[in-house]
Parts: C-alpha cells; structure tokens; sequence
C-alpha cells in the first residue's frame, strides 16, 4: 500500500518561494507517475505539475517558468519548488502517484494514491 505524506507548506508573500515535499513509502512499482495537485475553495482540483519515473517533467501553463518538479530517489521523495509566488496559488496541494507514465498526468481521476495535503497561503 503506497503512503504520501506532504510537507512544507505554510503563508509567504506574494514574491516569495516554498519548497514541498512528498515522501513516498511502500512504492514497488518499476515505472510511475508523480503528481502535484491543487485546489482552492470552491475550485476544482487542479493537476499542477508531474514527473515519472524516468524523470521527465510537464507543468501547467499556469505555473511553467515558476515552478520546478522534481525527485530523489534515494529518499523516495518529490518536491516541488514554488517561485514568484502569487495570491492565485493559495490552495491545499496534494501528491499523487500511480504506477506506469504521465499520459494524461492533470487527470486526478488517474492516480491511485493520495497524500493528505498542504496548506500554501499567498498574501
């Protein structure tokens, strides 16, 4: 059974960066997608960014040139680093994981697992 526990969150100004963290633990699978998801009250959730096990990345057009995916394998972790932060950004965001590519990776309806999420406040 895959477990996602999310990390960093927290307030920052608009301007301003955070790092999140997704540790990943009973994960068996040779090839897999990890996503970043998104949701703002009284919003959809939103697919944010995504890497796979091969670690080719794809982003929103919302965050590209702002936000970097990525992993360390060793640590079974992925993170994601929010730069230029914007007010539009405030939102829980979850990690997500499902075995196999990122075909299709902003479709949340894809992933198997699901962490708990983070709250990330701009202001």
């Amino acid at each position: 059974h895959v477990q996602l526990v999310e990390s960093g969150g927290g307030s920052v100004q608009a301007g301003g960066s955070l790092r999140l963290s997704c540790a990943a633990s009973g994960y068996t699978y040779s090839s897999y997608c990890m996503g970043w998801f998104r949701q703002a009250p009284g919003k959809e959730r939103e697919g944010v960014a995504a890497i796979d096990s091969d670690g080719s990345t794809s982003y929103a057009d919302s965050v590209k040139g702002r936000f970097t995916i990525s992993q360390d394998n060793a640590k079974n972790t992925v993170y994601l680093q929010m730069n230029s932060l914007k007010p539009e950004d405030t939102a829980v965001y979850y990690c997500a994981a499902r075995p196999g590519s990122c075909a299709s990776w902003p479709d949340w309806s894809w992933y198997t697992s699901w962490g708990r999420g983070t709250q990330v406040t701009v202001s």
